[in-house]
């Protein structure tokens, strides 16, 4: 596996998307899959879906202090954030465009409780690294 996630063993954290998002969300949790804990909050096909409800439970189970981190991936990264962003007790959800984002300030700088991905701007290789990234810089190391 990559250098990053290593360090996040015994760590789990919390991935959820809606329809636009699916497909990217998938190859993530390939990726993570053996390497990781993690929790899938959905959704579970490319069918039309409301955001919210996957942005919100993921949000509320990291506020809640059930996992550690949290990805969330929809088409623009913009519904899912704000849908993230209106659960009280975390820090903002930061948007990851690219690896600097991911890891020298939503993670390394600003300790970042999760951030969010825009599947119609990132593709599923720059994903993988974003995520690798992240979990390098984690403050959880």
């Amino acid at each position: 596996m990559k250098w990053g996630i290593n360090v996040w063993k015994n760590k789990t954290i919390a991935i959820g998307s809606d329809h636009s998002g699916f497909t990217l969300k998938q190859e993530i949790v390939k990726y993570l899959t053996g390497n990781i804990d993690f929790e899938d909050f959905g959704c579970y096909s490319e069918k039309s879906c409301d955001y919210t409800e996957y942005g919100r439970a993921v949000a509320e189970a990291v506020a809640a202090g059930k996992y550690e981190k949290g990805i969330l991936i929809c088409g623009t990264g913009i519904g899912i954030s704000i849908t993230a962003n209106k659960v009280k007790g975390y820090q903002m959800c930061s948007f990851a465009a690219d690896c600097f984002s991911a890891g020298g300030y939503s993670e390394k700088h600003n300790d970042i409780p999760y951030w969010h991905l825009a599947a119609g701007v990132v593709g599923s290789g720059l994903a993988l690294k974003i995520v690798d990234t992240f979990f390098k810089y984690s403050f959880f190391k």
